[in-house]
């Protein structure tokens, strides 16, 4: 979460009347996090909001579930999502899942239509990683534009849809079902992000509040346990007038993230952008390689004991890894030594720069494949390493 926002019309102080110019009461909504202890929002509505919300069919709408994964070897592993059929389609239900485990699935979509209906998410927060493409997303606080290269948040429990411009698309998507927000070393004593994070307030775009509109649309359907529901309104749900909190999407450019540099290799934990429970999320970007005279920049052998990495490549020149390409995503399990490419450890001493770009993903549970994942996986990736 950042920052307190405020737009709109607001009373003086929460959960007090805040009429129209005729007198007709406004209706109060709060969007929470961790019960009643954590951020929040205020919503103030025109008319009585999601209690005169009518059940209805989901017409189909739904995110097909992550399946239970195949017993297979402990092995390094390289899934090619580039060569997924482009389903397309409204962003509601576009997505594919891949990986996934109790704390995150991740996904790939390539949406194509805006939205027929408005999507809440109550099983998790949604972050996107847009690949390609851009778009906005509307919600009852606001637009918020949105580009290839940014990192899209959208908060649990929020309604909303997207509407993607006319350029392809191509995004990664992270659903953490609890605690997502910004790591707490990037903050000081008051929750202001701190003079050395590698990114400022300044980086991130919030929506733009438009006050009460009516698209025609009226059917929402919410996520819950996997499962998919639907519900009518009788009235435009995007009727706010106002609203005060720090419980709202934002886009954040990747390229905004700030890198650390130093005399040697410094650990991938230095890249952390993003954290959720059982789950770092991670940002490679171009950066100047590490100064000492004998600097073995490339990353060394490892053997992840505690968690598993995915790493999401998304543009550049990816020395440390043959054969991958973007779009592709890499899965190196705990309890397996993994590391670079033979060959590119040596030779990226001298190096002084580097272009790649990537999203990382570290996991403390073990990520599973779904048979969409597997279907794509490169059979060679694993003995490359030999």
């Amino acid at each position: 979460m950042l920052d307190r926002m405020v737009v709109g019309e607001v009373p003086g102080k929460p959960h007090t009347a805040l009429r129209d110019g005729g007198g007709r009461l406004r209706h109060e909504e709060c969007l929470t996090r961790d019960g009643f202890d954590g951020p929040f929002t205020i919503l103030y509505h025109a008319e009585r909001p999601h209690t005169a919300a009518l059940a209805a069919s989901t017409h189909g709408w739904e995110i097909p579930a992550p399946d239970d994964d195949q017993p297979r070897p402990l092995a390094r592993r390289h899934y090619r999502s580039q060569q997924l059929p482009r389903r397309g389609g409204p962003a509601v239900d576009a997505r594919t899942p891949l990986l996934w485990n109790g704390d995150v699935v991740i996904s790939v979509l390539h949406p194509d239509a805006p939205d027929p209906v408005y999507f809440s998410n109550g099983d998790g927060d949604d972050l996107f990683f847009v690949l390609e493409g851009g778009g906005v997303l509307r919600s009852a606080l606001g637009d918020l534009t949105f580009d290839a290269g940014d990192y899209l948040f959208v908060p649990k429990g929020l309604l909303h849809r997207f509407i993607p411009n006319d350029r392809p698309q191509y995004w990664l998507s992270l659903e953490c079902t609890a605690g997502f927000g910004l790591p707490r070393q990037w903050r000081n004593e008051v929750g202001q992000l701190r003079m050395d994070a590698p990114y400022s307030h300044r980086d991130f775009r919030r929506p733009t509040f438009i006050g009460p509109r009516d698209e025609g649309l009226r059917e929402l359907v919410v996520k819950r346990t996997g499962a998919f529901h639907g519900f009518r309104y009788p009235h435009a749900p995007l009727d706010v007038v106002g609203w005060d909190g720090a419980v709202y999407p934002w886009a954040f450019p990747i390229l905004n993230f700030q890198p650390r540099v130093g005399l040697t290799h410094l650990p991938p934990t230095v890249h952390g952008t993003f954290a959720a429970r059982g789950a770092l999320i991670c940002s490679f970007v171009p950066r100047p390689l590490d100064f000492h005279p004998q600097a073995i920049p490339c990353p060394y052998p490892h053997a992840s004991v505690g968690c598993d990495e995915m790493l999401f490549y998304a543009g550049g020149t990816f020395t440390s890894r043959k054969g991958v390409g973007v779009g592709s995503l890499s899965h190196h399990p705990a309890g397996i030594i993994h590391g670079p490419h033979p060959g590119a450890y040596e030779g990226s001493i001298g190096a002084h720069t580097t272009d790649e770009l990537a999203v990382m993903l570290d996991t403390t549970a073990p990520l599973k494949a779904t048979a969409a994942c597997r279907s794509i996986e490169d059979p060679n990736y694993h003995a490359s390493f030999g």
